[in-house]
């Protein structure tokens, strides 16, 4: 069955929440080689906002985001995504469930190179059957500025454009969510500052939602809020972070 189950009654996240985790845990491993990853992780998401996820390598940033996303189970607790307990579904639904409702943007643009940049962008959208709302496409490509660029391949853009494409097709199906794994990561510091404000811009001014995984506090800036965490935990939060605050917050966790 393609449809989505019910949310839970019980620990379902507010309505505001675009995603939420309830006690989440996550552990690799068994025995003497048991890691705790995530260590009881309660945290929401709220809609229409950019929250930055951050803290020192180990600290379990990609994994509360992996497993948020449904691309990791939980070893303990729930995480929601519009309401929905992911730990519910089986793993059709769950595809189901990342397609229609989550987008993602990675460092690498994952882009195919014989599609133009319009085909690249809907290419969620074809593989799912679906036209998707041309309109909204067409808000999102001229948003990014890629509305002369759209009949050009990959390898006819630059770095940046390529990224700003990946961005679009993340955005394409209106999803609930988009998780970003440092999406500037490969792209020189004045275009990864564009993507960051673009990204910010979808934000505000097309009503998306949007967590990142960062170890960049200039990049951090950009959001509403940073999560900072250390040892699997969630130990601080900062509301309309600066480059400077967030450096010392991190350079204090180690680092």
């Amino acid at each position: 069955m393609n449809s989505m189950p019910s949310p839970a009654p019980q620990n379902a996240p507010a309505a505001q929440a675009a995603a939420q985790a309830v006690g989440a845990s996550k552990v690799y491993g068994s025995g003497d080689t048991e890691v705790h990853a995530l260590r009881n992780v309660s945290v929401d998401f709220e809609a229409g906002r950019f929250t930055s996820i951050m803290g020192p390598s180990g600290s379990g940033k990609s994994t509360l985001m992996q497993c948020m996303a449904g691309l990791d189970r939980l070893t303990g607790g729930e995480s929601y995504i519009g309401g929905v307990p992911i730990s519910s579904l089986n793993d059709k639904q769950l595809t189901i469930l990342r397609r229609e409702k989550i987008g993602f943007i990675f460092q690498a643009f994952n882009l195919i190179p014989t599609l133009t940049t319009r085909e690249n962008i809907t290419l969620p959208l074809d593989l799912a059957g679906s036209k998707g709302d041309p309109a909204w496409i067409d808000e999102v490509v001229q948003t990014v500025g890629l509305a002369d660029r759209q009949t050009h391949r990959p390898n006819e853009l630059s770095g940046g454009q390529q990224q700003r494409v990946a961005v679009a097709r993340a955005l394409a199906s209106r999803p609930d969510i988009i998780f970003g794994d440092e999406p500037t990561g490969n792209l020189d510091s004045k275009t990864g500052a564009e993507i960051l404000e673009f990204m910010r811009q979808a934000v505000r001014e097309l009503g998306q939602t949007i967590v990142m995984v960062t170890h960049d506090p200039v990049s951090a800036s950009y959001s509403d809020r940073v999560l900072f965490l250390a040892d699997g935990q969630i130990v601080d939060e900062m509301h309309d972070p600066t480059a400077d605050g967030v450096f010392d917050k991190i350079k204090s966790l180690g680092d």
